[in-house]
């Protein structure tokens, strides 16, 4: 018997923040299991520096520069992605955003409204279309959010960032519900602390890498390269009974 599992041959995916961090290890671990690929960007550099990547590994791939806060970008842009790519059958909304320092009693309503706006908001643009056009197909599909094991632990200066991750878990269990009988699954990968260009300023900052790495017992960071293995899983044929999950990828933080 030939061992297809994890085959994305036929396959199309499109990655929100693909251009870089878990989105690009996302992104190229789908593209090498032979997926056809979108990413979406704010960043146009980015962008094309992902593709030129991606395409080394002999599939197709194009990229969109999109605002995921704004309905109408999203809106065109997934019109855009179908047009290119004939079809979207794995959507990552993976684009996310934090911005932490600040107490709580002095954050202002923008710098709120700015989080939720890409990363609940976002999130809910990109899911709307991506189900749009999974029910208008009738071939279902498989939608996974990038949250945070932030979604369960106090995080001071964070809260606004950890209620959209929380937010996002609680979405995707409603959709693997309410479309399980179109043949469309719904799941949240959960990281941990992961070395990217936007957690490096603080992973970098020696009192706060004393304090976390001895909490990971893996005594690592996390690479953008660990979270293609489960992309791949998600997107392919062999999850197909697996829905509502929330899967924690953080080499044992959450349990020690």
């Amino acid at each position: 018997m030939v061992n297809t599992m994890f085959d994305l041959s036929g396959k199309t995916a499109l990655v929100t923040g693909g251009n870089g961090g878990i989105g690009l290890g996302i992104a190229e671990a789908l593209a090498g299991s032979g997926a056809d690929i979108c990413i979406w960007g704010r960043k146009e550099g980015k962008n094309q520096a992902a593709v030129e990547k991606l395409r080394e590994y002999g599939r197709q791939v194009t990229a969109f520069q999109c605002d995921i806060s704004d309905e109408k970008q999203v809106e065109d842009c997934f019109s855009r992605t179908v047009d290119t790519l004939g079809k979207v059958d794995a959507c990552f909304a993976n684009a996310g955003f934090v911005r932490l320092g600040t107490p709580f009693h002095q954050m202002s309503i923008d710098d709120w409204h700015q989080v939720f706006g890409i990363n609940m908001d976002g999130v809910f643009f990109t899911f709307r279309s991506a189900l749009r056009h999974m029910l208008d197909t009738g071939n279902g599909g498989s939608l996974v959010v990038t949250s945070s094991i932030a979604a369960g632990y106090g995080m001071p200066s964070g809260e606004h960032y950890a209620a959209t991750k929380a937010g996002v878990i609680a979405l995707v269990k409603g959709l693997a519900v309410e479309y399980a009988r179109y043949g469309v699954r719904a799941n949240a990968i959960l990281p941990g602390w992961v070395e990217t260009d936007m957690t490096r300023p603080l992973i970098n900052m020696e009192k706060f890498a004393d304090n976390v790495i001895p909490r990971i017992p893996q005594r690592r960071w996390g690479k953008a390269s660990d979270f293609g293995p489960i992309a791949v899983y998600f997107a392919s044929d062999d999850s197909a009974y697996h829905s509502g999950d929330a899967v924690v990828i953080d080499g044992g933080y959450s349990c020690f």
